[in-house]
């Protein structure tokens, strides 16, 4: 079966993979912030800083909107796309244990920043194939830009 035809005859199994792809991301920060909120508690942050209980709610609809993303995209045929996607992910993936685990605001910056580069590229490229793959990721760059500025006020705090 051709990859074309793959997409079209399984695309319920497609979507499962990117569901239980982008999950697998997301246990993995959560695996190693099991104590983020009070360890966010503790932190000198900005006034405009969110409440730590933002946090799971915000990523668990980012996340949804990111399998569903890179599975429209996939539909499309966007494999230039899919390998910045799953950059990204891991990119993603490597923060929060940066951040919480290791306590290196610093390398959790630099992190970031390259997940924000990464994001913009992944739209820029699922934009060929698909508009919708495009814009399901805007509010996630939107969010990881904030979640920048967060980051560098939190490292120069701490």
């Amino acid at each position: 079966m051709t990859d074309l035809s793959a997409r079209r005859a399984h695309p319920v199994a497609g979507l499962a993979a990117f569901l239980v792809v982008v999950a697998a991301v997301a246990v993995v920060g959560s695996l190693s912030a099991v104590s983020a909120a009070s360890d966010y508690a503790a932190l000198r942050q900005p006034s405009w800083a969110p409440p730590s209980w933002l946090f799971g709610p915000v990523w668990t609809v980012l996340y949804v909107m990111i399998a569903f993303s890179g599975w429209l995209a996939w539909r499309a045929g966007s494999r230039r796309g899919l390998v910045l996607f799953g950059a990204q992910l891991v990119l993603n993936a490597a923060w929060t244990p940066l951040f919480f685990a290791a306590g290196e605001f610093g390398l959790a910056l630099v992190d970031i920043v390259l997940l924000l580069v990464c994001i913009v590229a992944v739209i820029v490229v699922f934009a060929r194939r698909s508009r919708v793959a495009a814009g399901l990721l805007v509010p996630y760059l939107l969010w990881v830009g904030f979640a920048t500025a967060l980051n560098a006020s939190i490292w120069t705090a701490n």
